[in-house]
């Protein structure tokens, strides 16, 4: 009686059949098959539905790096204009108990209109921004800035 049987893969060393018939069957370079997702590229749309339940959609088309032409502003940007336009939603998201706006990371623009009086806490924001809230009655509060600048080197004194 046998205990442990010695795996296939141990026995079978070498150039063998390992267990295939002939050689041609199964050692040539064309029927190497694959294993786990070998074989999911362009012709295998009868594997896309058990990829796309395994893995989600992200299995599929580009990831990764972007060349410095396509990247993405890091930022966050808002435009009075947009803030007057969808005021409710923006009151429902970014609004505190004092009444103010809590956009403390975003860059406030002075793109488009607003007529509303309103306060707005900001990380920083552009003049005409600056402008057109105190215009029509509100006023923007700047956060001090949270960026690390580089220490600045003590100006030298001219003999």
């Amino acid at each position: 009686m046998k205990l442990k049987k010695k795996r296939k893969s141990k026995r079978m060393r070498g150039k063998g059949t390992h267990g295939w018939g002939a050689r041609k069957k199964h050692q040539g370079s064309g029927h190497r098959g694959g294993c786990g997702m070998a074989g999911s590229g362009k012709r295998a749309d009868q594997k896309k539905t058990l990829v796309i339940k395994l893995y989600g959609n992200k299995y599929f088309g580009k990831q990764g790096f972007t060349s410095r032409g396509t990247e993405r502003r890091l930022n966050k940007v808002i435009n009075v204009g947009d803030i007057e336009r969808e005021f409710e939603s923006t009151i429902k998201k970014f609004g505190n108990k004092e009444g103010t706006l809590d956009l403390s990371d975003y860059k406030i623009l002075g793109g488009g209109e607003i007529k509303r009086k309103v306060t707005i806490k900001a990380f920083t924001a552009s003049e005409s921004a600056r402008e057109k809230v105190e215009k029509a009655g509100g006023k923007i509060i700047l956060e001090e800035n949270r960026r690390k600048e580089a220490p600045k080197k003590p100006a030298e004194k001219k003999e």
